[in-house]
């Protein structure tokens, strides 16, 4: 089950990027904020209704939550899974099949750029640039190996091998790249992704550590909000009570309030944007979103987790909107959905982080209590804030004297 989920992340993942570069290629300068923000809006809308699904089937249906002796989950949340997988194939396909690209000529044409050339190297850099990848990676897969040697002699939590392993298969991967360029197999795919981390404009570096410290923060939340609210508010671990359940589906309907928070708020992000700029809103809105999961620490009755998700909300519609469009203003149109998949390295990293250390920090720093995991997670999501401060936006001056 846990392969199949990660499966099913990496597909939807690699089937939505697509679709964030269709945004940077379609519009100009001046209106990517909010198109960007469009998607934030329909991304709300499809999300507050799959959150609220099986409170709906539960409530509206009488498809019960609680599982049946023998099962692990209840058949709203069963049937939940087999309409999200239906809806979502359907929609990827009507956009495949229903939206017009233009061509890279077009792109040039209409912002007026001259077409985009790769810069050229000597094969004497290759070599020379392989040998500081391989030896980068050989770094990286002592320092995977050491931590996975010093787990072997600490009673930790097993999930810490699991990032030991990703730290050492990194490593492998630059060993590899730099194995091959040295020997001048320097133009291939592969080779071009390990260089591109190298190679990449400053304003993606500079996103990509908002970007992972967003998106731990996030993880965290959908990992542990659940096992919070229903251990902390409802004072029960036990998955098939009813007091659990009842807890489950408040979280649902909780993530629906953000999500439907999401799409309210997506229309104000860019006139925020316009007037304190698009680094100062994202500031904010994460602030807002971290202190809404802090928040949850000190509610005393469910009910006031409205307000900690509309927080939420917030940071979810500026961190579908936000990165992306001042991401967008630094790249050429040709290189676009080239580097916006790149880009989502930094959505899948912090997740495989999440789900390695989230578990042993809980576990041993925080006795077990997972309400201490969306603490962290709060904290995470205010770091990125103040982390887009140094992110340099080609386009915000012009955009704020638009």
């Amino acid at each position: 089950a846990a392969g199949m989920l990660w499966i099913m992340d990496a597909s939807i993942n690699v089937s939505m990027e697509p679709f964030r570069a269709f945004v940077g290629d379609n519009l100009p300068a001046s209106q990517r904020t909010i198109g960007f923000a469009m998607q934030s809006f329909f991304i709300g809308i499809g999300a507050v209704v799959a959150s609220a699904l099986p409170f709906i089937l539960d409530k509206a249906f009488g498809i019960s939550s609680e599982p049946l002796p023998g099962e692990q989950i209840g058949a709203s949340v069963r049937y939940s899974f087999y309409l999200g997988g239906i809806v979502f194939l359907l929609a990827v396909l009507w956009t495949i099949f229903r939206s017009f690209e233009y061509s890279p000529e077009e792109l040039a044409e209409f912002e007026g750029e001259d077409e985009f050339q790769e810069e050229e190297h000597p094969a004497s850099f290759y070599k020379e640039h392989g040998a500081k990848i391989l030896r980068t990676g050989l770094i990286i897969l002592a320092v995977g190996v050491g931590i996975f040697i010093w787990l072997l002699n600490m009673d930790l939590d097993k999930q810490l091998f699991i990032f030991a392993g990703f730290i050492a298969l990194a490593g492998l991967l630059a060993i590899l790249a730099g194995w091959m360029q040295r020997g001048g197999k320097h133009e291939n795919s592969f080779v071009t992704i390990i260089n591109d981390f190298s190679f990449m404009p400053a304003t993606m570096k500079q996103l990509a550590a908002v970007q992972f410290f967003s998106w731990f923060g996030l993880f965290a939340m959908w990992i542990y909000t659940t096992g919070a609210v229903t251990s902390h508010i409802y004072g029960t671990t036990d998955t098939h009570s009813a007091a659990y359940n009842e807890g489950a589906n408040m979280v649902g309907l909780g993530f629906a309030i953000y999500n439907g928070v999401t799409f309210l708020v997506a229309f104000l992000i860019p006139m925020l944007a316009k007037q304190v700029g698009r680094r100062v809103t994202h500031l904010i809105c994460l602030t807002l979103g971290g202190l809404g999961l802090i928040s949850i620490y000190f509610i005393p009755d469910v009910n006031m987790g409205i307000f900690s998700m509309i927080g939420v909300g917030i940071a979810w519609a500026s961190i579908l909107s936000i990165p992306y469009a001042i991401l967008a203003g630094s790249l050429p149109a040709s290189k676009m959905g080239y580097y916006m998949g790149v880009f989502n390295f930094f959505i899948v990293i912090p997740q495989l982080v999440a789900a390695a250390l989230l578990g042993g920090i809980v576990k041993f720093f925080f006795d077990g209590e997972p309400i201490y995991a969306l603490i962290v997670g709060g904290c995470s999501l205010i770091l990125s804030g103040l982390l887009t401060l140094r992110v340099k936006d080609a386009e915000e001056a012009v955009l704020l004297t638009d």
